[in-house]
């Protein structure tokens, strides 16, 4: 299978086996249901890919995204309401849906939210959807559970008051092999056969979606039509799904509050999706030698870029009455090591209490034992109540970040041992990966990527490990990734099953290919 994956994985698509007859195999009425579903929004879906590729060459070209003149979504008075079971999100744990011990873990740990998903933690593989649709299936019935060895017990997951959020794949990914020689859009397909299986009366609370990788306000049009034509298959009200929505794409971050707008009947709130913004910023500016970031672990949780669109997303949020709710930290806190658990902890402490300060109303774990210490920095239950005071209704979110972090030869041979490893679990069907005590997803092998890149293309000098000046080239890349891989052969880290270390050459050339063709959108 590893092969096949590495055949994919430069394309934004999901292929199914070439053998599926979907009247057989998959659930029977299910094809009639989705037919229609097809016909009205992929092609729409292709129309706005197609427009994300167009404001991003405008980007490159040195004309970056900007805000939007004023219009309703900005001038008028409008609320969004909240309901009361969603009154409290101070964290939302996140997990692959893929993994129904990790699922039950989760949603056993007492966090306000959890977040299932079918996306960047989740191998885009054909198997790993359907089973992640399983598993979240199973999870809303409460039927859900797993052997625990140490407690030589089934554990199941327990009703609790824990809000339960669903991130289906993105508008960029496409889904084929469902319907012979056509593609349609995965975020359709993964919500369509959830929704066809799923009887809302069985659910604590209104069906909720996590809706990720959006860059524009435009496409929030499609997932409110998406929601209401769900909702009307089942004679339920139209307004009956609700949402969030990650701001993870420089573009979006401009348009905020005209997203929310178009969203309103759903959308409760939205999401700083730090590390996939970060990678995303750095695309849009690829073009700019002022824009060189530094090695990913010396830049500050506060660094002007993220802290003025921290700041602005509560303001615009709170404006209307949705949550704001802050990103994910990557240090994962350890069992076996205590200095790593220490420090895990004391940077989530510090983390989330800057982001409570900012008003955010909470944020994102991955860990059960981060919810207690993330809830405990934001006040209960949220802060709508709370506006910043904004110098500017429109504050720079491009700051150069000059004087920041650090630029090192070895920054860069720590990513790409990264990129290496990220990707052998890829082709593995690992969707994300602790790596060194981080807990690494599609975002941050996509910064990591984009920063060699920039390294590369603007000709970046550091001193080389003998104190000599030497320049980012096309060569050195290459001399990294060969010499990393080398390093990560001869001593297997932990996260590489024996079976696992034979897929490395091609995770290594992979890896190297995206960099070097430019392949830099997330898959």
């Amino acid at each position: 299978m590893a092969l096949d994956v590495a055949r994919r994985t430069l394309q934004s698509r999901n292929e199914a086996p070439a053998d599926l007859n979907p009247e057989r195999d998959l659930p029977p009425g299910f094809l009639l249901f989705l037919l229609p579903l097809h016909k009205q929004f992929t092609p729409w879906q292709q129309v706005l890919v197609a427009m994300r590729n167009q404001v991003l060459q405008t980007s490159l070209r040195g004309k970056p995204p900007n805000y939007l003149p004023a219009s309703p979504a900005t001038t008028t008075n409008w609320k969004i309401e909240l309901p009361d079971w969603c009154a409290d999100q101070r964290n939302q744990m996140t997990g692959p849906a893929d993994d129904a011990e990790l699922t039950v873990k989760l949603l056993n740990s007492g966090s306000p939210g959890v977040m299932l998903d079918l996306e960047d933690s989740m191998a885009n593989e054909w198997s790993h959807t359907l089973l992640g649709i399983k598993t979240i299936l199973a999870a809303y019935k409460y039927d859900l559970g797993y052997y625990d060895k140490k407690r030589q017990k089934e554990v199941k997951v327990q009703r609790s008051k824990t809000v339960t959020w669903v991130r289906p794949r993105g508008l960029h990914i496409s889904q084929g092999g469902v319907i012979k020689n056509e593609l349609m859009s995965a975020s359709l397909f993964d919500l369509a056969l959830l929704w066809y299986q799923l009887d809302p009366a069985v659910l604590p609370h209104n069906f909720s979606v996590y809706i990720p990788k959006s860059e524009s306000a435009e496409e929030a049009s499609w997932w409110r039509d998406l929601f209401q034509a769900l909702a009307k298959s089942k004679g339920l009200p139209a307004n009956y799904i609700k949402c969030m929505a990650l701001v993870e794409a420089h573009p979006l971050a401009y348009q905020m509050e005209e997203f929310l707008f178009n969203l309103r009947d759903h959308c409760l709130g939205l999401n700083l999706g730090r590390w996939d913004y970060m990678a995303s910023l750095i695309h849009f500016m690829l073009g700019d030698p002022k824009w060189i970031l530094p090695n990913r672990n010396t830049i500050p949780h506060d660094v002007a870029f993220f802290q003025n669109f921290r700041t602005l997303m509560p303001e615009l949020c709170h404006k209307h009455g949705a949550l704001a709710i802050g990103g994910m930290t990557a240090l994962f806190p350890s069992r076996t090591d205590k200095e790593l658990n220490e420090r895990a902890l004391k940077g989530l402490r510090e983390d989330k209490k800057n982001e409570a300060n900012s008003l955010m109303d909470g944020a994102w774990t991955g860990h059960p034992d981060q919810n207690e210490i993330a809830v405990a920095q934001f006040p209960e239950p949220n802060q709508i109540d709370k506006r910043p005071k904004l110098p500017s209704p429109h504050p720079d979110l491009r700051p150069v970040p000059e004087g920041v972090g650090k630029i090192t030869l070895a920054g860069t041979r720590a990513a790409v041992r990264t990129v290496i490893r990220y990707r052998n679990g890829v082709l593995n069907g690992k969707g994300a990966s602790l790596l060194d005590g981080y807990m690494e997803d599609l975002a941050t092998d996509r910064i990591y990527r984009l920063m060699i890149a920039q390294r590369v293309k603007h000709k970046v000098k550091v001193a080389g490990d003998d104190g000599d000046v030497v320049e980012h080239t096309p060569q050195l890349v290459t001399k990294l990734f060969d010499e990393e891989l080398s390093k990560i052969q001869r001593d297997l880290p932990k996260e590489i099953a024996g079976n696992e270390a034979a897929t490395l050459p091609e995770a290594r050339r992979l890896a190297e290919e995206m960099i070097v063709q430019g392949h830099h959108s997330p898959v």
